[in-house]
């Protein structure tokens, strides 16, 4: 069972959300809140593993939870699923840096943040595509943060950056491994050797380092 926060002042998306993770077997609400605060003080209670957070709330933002819970150990088991808008593209930026694990827009269908929050409780990041491509296309050349070496990169194969490139458009292993024709495994240890030799904490920030580095990311067929 997958536990789930939910953190987003507007009552309508609350609802919204509380409605998709209640009908699901699989998921259950420890809780929802309206702001910052709450949503610190329910992830400290409640330790739910995917808190799904708005960015934009009154009092502490979700930046601010967002670092609250990146900086303490305690709360490490908790991911964090970044629900948003296209109005606020520097947070988005800056919540990939401070440890999210996932980007969705607040318009998408149902079954993706289902899916969403299935994939990052399994270990992995997810990014919208769309939210993908506009982080390349706006951000790209001014990300900030810590960046790997220039040998760590070209200790890199070139199934290794291909793969890189892969998971910053969003896509599970699972998907890539269909794209590609690869069984899972063998993406699942290309992947993991690619966040070893750039010491990516996370899936999420193997695509800072692939948006700063001016990757090419692919286009999968679906």
């Amino acid at each position: 069972m997958i536990s789930v926060a939910i953190a987003d002042d507007d009552e309508f998306v609350r609802m919204g959300l509380r409605v998709l993770v209640t009908r699901e077997e699989d998921l259950c609400l420890v809780g929802e809140v309206p702001d910052g605060e709450g949503a610190l003080a329910l992830v400290r209670s409640g330790r739910p593993d995917i808190l799904l957070l708005d960015l934009q709330m009154p009092g502490l933002d979700g930046l601010g939870v967002l670092h609250a819970i990146a900086t303490d150990p305690q709360l490490s088991s908790t991911r964090v699923i970044v629900v948003t808008t296209f109005e606020i593209d520097r947070y988005v930026v800056d919540a990939l840096q401070a440890g999210a694990s996932g980007f969705l827009l607040k318009s998408s269908v149902p079954t993706e943040l289902v899916r969403a929050i299935r994939v990052v409780a399994a270990g992995q990041a997810l990014l919208s595509p769309s939210v993908t491509r506009r982080v390349v296309s706006m951000f790209g050349r001014h990300l900030t943060g810590p960046s790997p070496a220039r040998v760590a990169w070209d200790s890199l194969t070139r199934r290794e950056r291909e793969m890189v490139a892969w998971v910053a458009t969003g896509l599970s292993n699972d998907e890539i491994a269909r794209e590609l024709v690869l069984s899972p495994d063998t993406v699942r240890t290309h992947v993991s050797r690619a966040m070893v030799k750039l010491a990516a904490r996370d899936r999420a920030q193997l695509v800072v380092f692939a948006v700063r580095e001016g990757l090419t990311f692919p286009d999968a067929a679906h």
